[in-house]
């Protein structure tokens, strides 16, 4: 009969970010372990405080079953002696595994014939196996930050304090450190800290309630969302919803319970968003709006005990005012200083030691914004370039250009060149350096109280996103092309460098930036090649700086296609069509997708398979040639290598056409026709003739064939499901 296994580990609080991955890593564990003991169950389902992590296992099988294992012994011609009976050899064998020669039997295998004995194992009973499971589990547990405490060998991200284990309702007994198991837990720390005894999990999670502790954190989300959408409706406003604070405050508290308190209505006059920083990064508070959209003056809160609502409701409010007096102070200290004083100071700032000051690379990235935005066709200079410094003087200033007969483009290039140098003017303010997220935010709000022009001062924050995945993107093409730029210039820099990411560490977010510019240049379908731009952001690095250029560009691009393609798999695209074009020329990627998409639909085609399987051979037998010529028609011997070099040379012209088009599902219908030539030429024709001349010609009609779709996808490595 089944039963039902409860594990919790009971400790000091652990940092909400903790408790996702100890839940994971609770239900891996433990699925592996059961398994590994082929213990069958019906599910495993997690639970978690911040002083608890707890599994439940339903229906978990009383035994092992019972089975049958082939041991293998010495080879044949080894396990007996001349007179038939068994070699010592043999006789350890079965003294080991405890076998009798009834047990034996002769298995013939790539090495000979061997000696196997048959052993029927009995399954032990789930109750002898769950102490050494649990103490394997709870050791194997990974986090983040794990720590030492008294003069203990164990290790846990906070002290441990103790730990329940019950199956069937008996007490699974086992320690950690000098930690022992039982069958009690405890409630609230300061309303209910008694411990108190358990027999299953219903109980566990009833009891646990009755002492101010919901241990589901999805109901303890729930229960702090409902509560803050009442509050916010009796107070006529609405909940500024945040799903990972959210996940964050749910993730700090055992019992929520739900505060509304206020602010002085004066700190409004500052941007909303330092306001709602100052709640939300310091506070952990939840902000209220106006139904019109307005930021109100007051906050939520989540505290983790029902008690004097009113004294902490004060004590937030206290604390919310100074922080944003801080603000404040801030926020009218900054304003006296223009934006283009502040890109001045930036030259005393340190970006990377060897990549110089801040100021140093917001030159770069402006002379790379500009050469990007000339290249993509929407902006070009008013006249002969300027210096990028220039474009810091009231003659590159559009809230003064306006109406003066400058065209669209020209427009832009101003624009981007004055975003570009001023994108970066707020981090020496006072308000970033105090609150670092506001970073963009305060840019654009400087920039703007300064009479900025509005696509300047949005493009100062909008270059920043987006900020993480699923994150909004740049609306307008010079927040675009000045958060391309920017990202480049790093992502190039560091490799240069050797800063480059590993597998544990990214100080400088290059993973992250590589996958913004993925995702701006193909929402906003640019049509660039992004080795023109490694190559000039190199270039352009390269004017101060030594470092091998070549590899450098080569390492940075190899970066970016693994990167692009975790995001295509991702996308759900199948991973040989990826592999496929990401095998050729892929720079452009707005291209690249086409012809991912194209040759993905393309497997439908009725000769696809047949097609693929003509051109692995092509593939196979050019591996490692590499004909220079063009096959002579001089040379052609037989009707089929005539037939297939006439065919292929009808295709080119029409596949190139298609290809500059982009209409990629037509030129594969197209080169579907080349299949059957090309089986004629196998079925009739000998490559490899002896004649050296005849050779040398059909392996150059084969690269011939092949240059139809090299240069569009790599076809031999499309994978064919016979």
């Amino acid at each position: 009969m089944a039963k039902e296994l409860l594990l919790e580990i009971g400790s000091e609080e652990l940092p909400a970010g903790f408790i996702d991955v100890g839940r994971r890593g609770l239900e891996e564990l433990l699925k592996k372990a059961l398994r590994a003991h082929s213990l069958e169950f019906a599910r495993i389902y997690t639970l978690a405080t911040p002083r608890r992590l707890t599994a439940v296992v339903e229906g978990l099988a009383e035994k092992e079953p019972d089975r049958t294992v082939e041991l293998k012994g010495p080879a044949k011609r080894s396990a007996y002696r001349a007179d038939g009976k068994p070699s010592k050899a043999l006789e350890g064998f079965m003294r080991s595994q405890g076998l009798k020669e009834k047990d034996l039997k002769v298995v013939e295998t790539p090495k000979g014939e061997y000696i196997y004995g048959i052993k029927e194992i009995k399954g032990r009973p789930t109750e002898t196996i769950l102490p050494e499971i649990l103490s394997d589990v709870v050791c194997s547990l990974s986090f983040p930050k794990t720590m030492r405490w008294k003069d203990l060998t164990i290790t846990y991200p906070r002290p441990l304090h103790w730990l329940l284990a019950v199956y069937g309702g008996k007490v699974v007994e086992f320690s950690f450190g000098p930690v022992r198991s039982s069958n009690t837990t405890r409630g609230h720390r300061f309303m209910a800290p008694e411990e108190f005894s358990v027999d299953c999990a219903k109980t566990y999670i009833e009891e646990l309630e009755k002492r101010f502790v919901v241990v589901s954190p999805e109901r303890r989300k729930e229960m702090i969302l409902k509560q803050m959408r009442e509050l916010a409706q009796k107070a006529g406003g609405v909940l500024i919803e945040d799903p990972s604070l959210l996940d964050e405050v749910a993730g700090l508290v055992e019992y929520p319970v739900v505060i509304m308190g206020r602010f002085d209505e004066g700190f409004l006059s500052m941007p909303e968003e330092v306001v709602i920083n100052a709640m939300r990064e310091h506070q952990r508070y939840f902000g209220l709006k106006s139904p019109n959209g307005r930021l109100l003056p007051a906050f939520i809160t989540v505290a983790n005990t029902p008690g004097d609502i009113d004294t902490i409701r004060r004590g937030n409010e206290r604390v919310l005012r100074a922080r944003l007096n801080d603000a404040r102070f801030y926020f009218e200290k900054d304003k006296k200083i223009s934006p283009i004083e502040r890109v001045e100071e930036l030259k005393g700032v340190v970006f990377q030691a060897r990549l110089g000051t801040s100021y140093q690379k917001v030159e770069r990235f402006t002379r790379l914004a500009l050469f990007l935005a000339e290249s993509l066709g929407v902006a070009e200079p008013p006249g002969e370039r300027p210096p990028v410094e220039e474009f810091l003087t009231e003659r590159f200033n559009p809230a003064v250009l306006k109406g003066r007969g400058f065209s669209e483009k020209q427009l832009n290039y101003i624009v981007t060149g004055r975003a570009s140098m001023l994108a970066k003017s707020d981090l020496t303010s006072g308000m970033v350096g105090e609150f670092p997220a506001l970073q963009g935010i305060m840019g654009r709000e400087y920039a703007r109280l300064h009479g900025e022009a509005p696509p300047v001062y949005n493009a100062i924050y909008e270059h920043y996103l987006p900020q993480h995945a699923g994150d909004r993107l740049p609306s307008t093409h010079v927040a675009s092309i000045v958060g391309i730029a920017d990202r480049l210039d790093t992502v190039v820099g560091c490799f240069a460098v050797g800063v480059e990411p590993t597998g544990t560490q990214d100080p400088y977010g290059l993973r992250r930036h590589a996958l913004a510019i993925i995702a701006i240049v193909l929402e906003k379908g640019y049509r660039i090649g992004l080795d023109v731009l490694v190559k000039k952001s190199a270039e352009l690095l390269e004017e101060k700086l030594s470092f091998k250029k070549e590899r450098t560009i080569t390492a940075v691009l190899e970066f970016f296609r693994e990167r692009l393609r975790q995001r295509l798999l991702s996308q759900g695209l199948s991973h040989d069509s990826v592999d496929a074009v990401l095998s050729t020329p892929w720079f452009d990627m707005v291209d690249t997708i086409e012809r991912i998409k194209a040759l993905e639909e393309f497997k439908t085609h009725p000769d696809f398979a047949g097609l693929i399987t003509a051109f692995k051979r092509v593939s196979n037998i050019l591996k490692g040639i590499s004909p220079q010529t063009m096959p002579d028609e001089t040379l052609f011997r037989e009707g089929p290598e005539r037939e297939l070099f006439s065919r292929a040379d009808q295709l080119r012209p029409v596949l190139k056409k298609l290809s500059e088009e982009g209409n990629y599902r037509e030129l594969f219908s197209c080169l579907a026709g080349i299949k059957e030539s090309v089986d004629r030429f196998f079925d009739g024709v000998k490559v490899m003739a002896e004649d050296e001349r005849i050779r040398e010609n059909r392996l150059s009609l084969l690269n011939f064939v092949r240059s139809l779709y090299i240069e569009i996808a790599d076809l031999s490595k499309i994978t064919v499901q016979m």
